[in-house]
């Protein structure tokens, strides 16, 4: 009998279930688990409680992110809860025997920027972590997806967690990307053309020659996104341009160890008819500097375009005036010379060197705009230094902005980074909710570039008319 052909999905999934449960869910062993101060607190009070140990502490990672400050590290965090939380991350993870990177450690950063840039995260792994980013990772031709308080307690004592197999979903974009267009526009096109919620119950597979060609960074950029339009989580097969990326990180394997893994990730790809329960096709060409102008990442547009009608949309139109109600927009308007508050570069979706490189390339000679307010911030200590070294930050001192410490900061307030209320900052991050950067914060979602064109001329800019 012939053998069916397997997705790259299905390979990576069916290697890892220790048990099926009839008309239940997988039992499926976890290779790495990431945590971080806020979700992970609960879980090992959990342990604690049933006297129960972690089974594998190597394969568990912890690092300070969501509550960390973005200056003065050095100083004692002020804000009580942030202090409480960061203190448990520390606390448990030397009981547990976890490796700990907390503020102070040169291996500091966001969750899904270090996992991948010390060799953590490779091809063909499953892993979780209490975030719904987790996604991220899935750049490697890894199966990654944010979990839960109760099934981060799960992993810690079992290496294993309970979940029904996702259907399948295949994204191809195909052609060439034009002038100004990066992987974020690229994933901002998809997640406004499939909405917030047409993937879900999907974990998704984004293939064709646009991704082919994207670097590591761009493509983490992608699968970081893919749960902004419901996916359990995102994946792209591993290629050249991983296998150069991990080659000599500190956690990667090495010498026959590197030949015996390299072998099986070229393994990992999508086999000739192979079938996905559902498919979408997308033309590169198609797709312009793009920006949201509402509450959801759904709601974004090419930046040369004007705010649709909901009459036009499907989808409640009650909903769609209450989300331009709260952003102060209208209808028909033209993006285009919105004034701009503040501008935030960074996150795990856009705070890589990557990242930093395209933002540069639009302030190089230019002067960040008096009455804007930016954070820029990396999403590491190795990219903080990268920053340095390329010289990228004599280029942001000059043009007048502060390069700060590492952390999530503004994505999601959970700092002192927030976005006063009424106020609108362009954002590198990957979430534009309700109050999402702050209390009554207005928040347009965007790639570093149109970010960068924000900065220096106080309104939404087409980047490509600074180029």
């Amino acid at each position: 009998m012939n053998k069916k052909p397997a997705t790259l999905f299905d390979k990576v999934w069916d290697a890892h279930v220790v048990r099926r449960i009839e008309d239940g869910p997988d039992v499926f062993f976890i290779d790495r688990h990431f945590i971080h101060e806020v979700t992970s607190p609960v879980a090992f009070g959990g342990l604690e409680s049933r006297g129960i140990k972690v089974m594998f502490p190597e394969h568990t990672f912890a690092t300070a992110d969501h509550n960390t400050p973005t200056i003065n590290q050095h100083l004692p965090v002020e804000d009580p809860l942030s202090a409480n939380q960061l203190k448990a991350l520390e606390q448990n993870s030397a009981k547990y025997g976890i490796s700990h990177w907390g503020l102070g450690n040169p291996k500091n950063g966001i969750v899904h920027v270090v996992g991948p840039e010390n060799g953590i995260t490779l091809p063909g792994m499953t892993i979780v972590c209490g975030d719904s980013h987790t996604s991220t990772h899935g750049a490697f031709g890894a199966i990654a997806f944010g979990i839960g308080t109760s099934e981060v307690e799960m992993v810690l004592s079992s290496q294993c967690i309970m979940q029904p197999k996702p259907m399948k979903m295949r994204i191809n974009v195909t052609g060439g990307l034009g002038k100004a267009v990066t992987p974020k526009d690229v994933t901002l096109y998809i997640v406004s053309k499939l909405t917030t919620a047409g993937a879900t119950g999907y974990f998704v597979e984004y293939a064709g020659e646009v991704f082919e060609k994207m670097s590591m960074e761009g493509r983490m950029t992608v699968c970081n996104m893919s749960i902004e339009m419901g996916a359990r989580g995102g994946m792209i097969a591993p290629d050249e341009t991983t296998y150069t990326y991990i080659n000599g990180r500190e956690l990667a394997p090495k010498g026959v160890a590197w030949d015996t893994a390299l072998a099986y990730w070229k393994t990992l790809k999508t086999e000739a008819g192979a079938e996905f329960d559902i498919e979408y096709n997308f033309d590169a060409a198609d797709i312009e500097p793009m920006i949201t102008y509402g509450t959801n990442p759904g709601m974004g547009m090419g930046i040369s375009r004007s705010i649709p009608r909901g009459a036009d949309l499907k989808g409640a139109t009650a909903t769609y005036e209450k989300s331009l109600k709260y952003m102060g927009f209208h209808e028909e308007d033209q993006m285009i010379g919105k004034k701009v508050d503040y501008v935030f570069i960074g996150s795990c979706t856009n705070g890589r060197i990557e990242d930093f490189r395209a933002f540069a390339s639009i302030v190089k000679g230019r002067k960040k705009a008096d009455h804007v307010t930016a954070w820029v911030v990396p999403g590491s200590h190795v990219v903080e230094t990268q920053i340095k070294e390329e010289g990228i930050l004599q280029i942001l001192t000059e043009a007048g902005f502060l390069l700060r410490q590492p952390g999530c900061s503004a994505c999601l307030a959970m700092n002192d980074d927030k976005v006063p209320a009424g106020k609108y900052a362009v954002s590198t991050s990957n979430r534009n909710f309700e109050g999402r950067q702050g209390p009554g914060s207005r928040t347009l979602l965007a790639s570093p570039l149109v970010a960068a064109a924000a900065a220096v001329t106080g309104y939404v800019t087409d980047p490509r008319d600074l180029m």
